[in-house]
């Protein structure tokens, strides 16, 4: 598995949203994603110029999808 980059906020929506996820709201700079099959899964991004690496690894669990795979996304989105 490759280290975890420093990634923008929109990289990450984007892909998330490519992955099956929609923008629910927004509450100040923090923006909540849900899952579109399920409803249920609520996944919490702030929007901040770098994510930081913790914090999208942890977003990557909430989402239960791996590094390679939003990697695959983002690549789709340039």
């Amino acid at each position: 598995m490759p280290k975890i980059p420093l990634l923008p906020a929109r990289k990450v929506i984007r892909a998330l949203v490519r992955l099956g996820f929609y923008v629910d709201h927004q509450k100040g700079s923090h923006i909540v994603l849900k899952d579109e099959a399920t409803k249920t899964k609520t996944i919490v991004v702030p929007n901040h110029p770098e994510i930081d690496r913790k914090t999208l690894k942890s977003i990557l669990k909430q989402a239960e999808v791996d590094l390679d795979t939003l990697l695959d996304m983002l690549i789709m989105v340039k």
